[in-house]
């Protein structure tokens, strides 16, 4: 689906005939948001709202808050670890478009602390230029478990400097979210960091559930890809997995492309967490493409129906598009509904940015996708910029 720019976010105007599928069906009444300068400054109905704005008729498409991914690694034929780069930035983000996804973390793997600080930097700059698209920087290591350290470089995997968490919290503005095994970091550690603003998540772990509680305690709150590099739920020890399912407060990102793990996982882990589970696709090079193979942490990685792995079957990231994970998730028996919640506003809240973006509410950026029945994304608003609309008429 090419690209096609309708309106710059400067105009203001006004969306109105679609179907609202914004996981809030107390919002199921709604029929017409005004959007003005990358805002919504209102919603309702249309007889009431809309007056003397450019409207844009949907034509009973569904419309939902733009997709949020709190774990992309990169997509569009480009990996932020291997070109840390604005333009990088770009590339993801005109690919997540195609997918609904207006809002991401740039995830940076286990790799040397010159790459983390150049990591940093860049998405610093592209934050202050696009606040509506990158909260901050996701960094998935290196301070993880070397036995489940998944594709990440045994080279780089680390126990953590007092300089570089020093680092971590002074830059705290740009670090959204910091993934770790509490076996390899002290509970200070993870106090620190917390305290400093920064969303640990816990990930590549070989813990035990007392050690995830500890993290807990400390003030750990999240825990990255659920099931995946991590010890699993046992009758003796229940392990990580265990340790969120018996969890009143830690959110889990889960990966639903049917590669990293079973749809029965799914339902259940949506049981049992609710609003505290966040669709991410863990997407790397070949997302949005159909790139059959590229380099990522140092090795070659083959991409074949949806299945991103190396020479030894480990999985390394996915191909997983966020359009793609709400549809699977439908078909596995989730409400429509809970499906959109995840992949918006319980990851906005995941890393406290509810307020700006995740759900369709006065003062919210504009960021929306609007799509078929069958998830198809037809367009999208970004910031108020509304593109590759083919079915909308003025």
């Amino acid at each position: 689906m090419p690209h096609n720019l309708i309106l710059h976010s400067e105009t203001s105007y006004a969306l109105v005939g679609f179907n609202p599928l914004t996981g809030d069906p107390q919002q199921s009444g709604i029929d017409a948001i005004v959007i003005d300068e990358g805002r919504i400054i209102a919603i309702g109905k249309a007889d009431d709202i809309v007056k003397d704005h450019v409207v844009f008729d949907l034509n009973g498409l569904n419309l939902s808050p733009g997709f949020i991914d709190l774990q992309l690694n990169g997509c569009g034929g480009v990996l932020f670890n291997n070109d840390i780069s604005t333009k990088t930035l770009d590339v993801m983000h005109a690919t997540n478009l195609l997918s609904g996804c207006t809002t991401f973390l740039p995830t940076l793997i286990t790799s040397s602390d010159q790459d983390m600080r150049q990591a940093v930097d860049v998405v610093r700059q592209y934050k202050s230029e696009h606040p509506d698209r990158v909260p901050g920087i996701h960094l998935e290591g290196p301070y993880l478990s070397q036995a489940r350290k998944g594709i990440h470089s045994l080279d780089y995997i680390r126990e953590p400097s007092a300089e570089m968490i020093n680092y971590f919290c002074d830059n705290a503005d740009a670090i959204a979210m910091v993934t770790l095994a509490p076996e390899v970091c002290p509970a200070d550690t993870i106090e620190k960091l917390c305290e400093a603003g920064i969303i640990v998540s816990i990930g590549h772990t070989n813990a035990s559930c007392e050690q995830v509680k500890l993290a807990e305690q400390a003030g750990a709150r999240f825990v990255t890809h659920l099931h995946n590099a991590m010890s699993p739920l046992g009758s003796r020890e229940p392990g990580v997995v265990g340790a969120v399912f018996d969890s009143n407060m830690l959110g889990a990102g889960i990966i639903a492309d049917g590669y990293h793990l079973a749809w029965e996982n799914l339902r259940i882990a949506h049981r049992l967490l609710q609003d505290r589970l966040v669709l991410v696709t863990d997407a790397t090079t070949p997302a949005g493409t159909t790139i059959e193979e590229f380099e990522f942490s140092g090795q070659m990685i083959q991409h074949q129906n949806g299945k991103c792995s190396n020479a030894d079957g480990t999985l390394a990231g996915s191909a997983l598009v966020m359009n793609h994970a709400v549809a699977n998730s439908v078909r596995a028996g989730l409400a429509p509904h809970d499906v959109i919640r995840m992949a918006s506003i319980n990851a906005a809240r995941a890393i406290d940015i509810e307020k700006e973006m995740g759900s369709i509410a006065v003062g919210q950026y504009a960021n929306l996708a609007f799509f078929d029945d069958k998830f198809t994304i037809q367009g999208t608003v970004s910031g108020g910029d509304i593109q590759f609309c083919h079915n909308i008429a003025v």
